[in-house]
């Protein structure tokens, strides 16, 4: 088996983000996105990856490089549009040759892995195999119905009036039956490739589509509020460690990480929390759920549920929370601006804040 890991998207849910960086290398917990995927498909069993990539490319490459960190060989697969899921596996027709592979979006975080859904598709063999979970609002998602039996009977993508609220989630498993399915597709309203079509193409055709419902946790994150959240949920395992320098006038609580180089003087961190490699924390608080990149400087001010990205520097700020804070930002203080602070901030943004 292969794994295909699609990481080609633009991420307009998350710019200014994205305007700079890759939404997939956005990192959860200290560690970009994209890599709890790639740590997932290796502990499955599988070696060799094709990436679909698009502008962003070389920054992933630069990320991932061969894939030997994660034990896998990864071959790049060049994305002109981001033109649908679909239309990735018609571009990666000749790498997944007549292998069976699983899909990977690369921007989704599943807790648990897909060690056994791999095991029961190769002991099973249908002809695709789809991961599905009860959602609020499944209009934003490709939507599953079943029949009594729990078989798939048919999908929709974004439908306005949904048949079930069983959403599908970002992975995928086929058998090499899909590439006839994808050959015959036509772009649908939104101009893409559709998998869900693809998938309801197997359906009419006969062939057998199953599903499982998964009970563990999942997230798209491809926006700021799924982004924390799944940030928080990473966090609430950590073992706690402390690498780097933490003064006697510091205090850390719980769960905490400081990675090697970062210093802790006169401040107190309650966790769960990441300070990152190399950051300066002086005379701050830094609250539960907060991941501090590396390089960061964090000085008399208060943050927490956050994510900020590296090199980041915050001076002199009252108070942030559930903000997400890009590359190089600088927020200082500034008079006659509301106190209550909520930011996404873009690369090399500079901001100034009331203290």
């Amino acid at each position: 088996m292969k794994a295909l890991v699609l990481a080609g998207g633009s991420g307009t849910r998350l710019r200014p983000i994205t305007h700079t960086s890759a939404k997939q290398l956005v990192p959860v917990a200290g560690k970009p996105v994209l890599f709890y995927g790639l740590e997932a498909i290796a502990a499955a069993g599988i070696t060799e990856l094709g990436m679909v990539v698009g502008d962003t490319q070389a920054e992933i490459e630069a990320a991932v490089g061969d894939g030997s960190a994660f034990g896998l060989q990864v071959t790049y697969l060049r994305q002109e549009a981001p033109l649908g899921l679909a239309h990735g596996v018609l571009i990666a027709r000749d790498f997944l040759g007549d292998d069976d592979f699983v899909m990977y979006l690369g921007d989704n975080f599943i807790v648990g892995g897909i060690t056994d859904l791999v095991a029961r598709f190769t002991r099973e063999r249908p002809a695709a195999q789809i991961m599905l979970t009860e959602v609020g609002d499944p209009r934003q998602f490709g939507v599953a119905e079943l029949d009594a039996g729990g078989r798939v009977v048919g999908l929709e993508e974004k439908p306005e009036r949904p048949k079930s609220d069983l959403a599908l989630v970002g992975v995928y498993l086929f058998s090499p039956a899909v590439h006839a399915a994808v050959a015959e597709l036509k772009p649908s309203w939104r101009g893409e490739l559709e998998i869900t079509d693809a998938i309801q193409w197997l359906i009419e055709a006969g062939l057998r589509v199953e599903s499982s419902v998964i009970t563990g946790y999942w997230k798209d994150t491809g926006n700021v509020t799924d982004m924390l959240e799944v940030n928080r949920l990473v966090l609430e395992s950590v073992e706690p460690r402390v690498s780097g320098h933490v003064d006697a006038a510091s205090d850390l609580v719980g769960r905490v990480v400081v990675e090697p180089g970062a210093v802790v003087e006169r401040s107190r961190v309650v966790g769960p929390a990441i300070i990152g490699g190399g950051a300066r924390i002086r005379d701050s608080y830094v609250g539960p759920f907060t991941s501090i990149g590396a390089s960061c400087t964090i000085t008399g001010s208060e943050i927490e549920y956050s994510i900020v990205l590296p090199r980041a520097s915050i001076a002199g700020v009252g108070r942030i929370e559930w903000s997400l804070i890009g590359h190089d930002v600088e927020v200082t203080p500034a008079p006659h601006t509301p106190r209550a602070h909520r930011l996404v901030l873009g690369d090399h943004s500079k901001v100034q804040i009331s203290s």
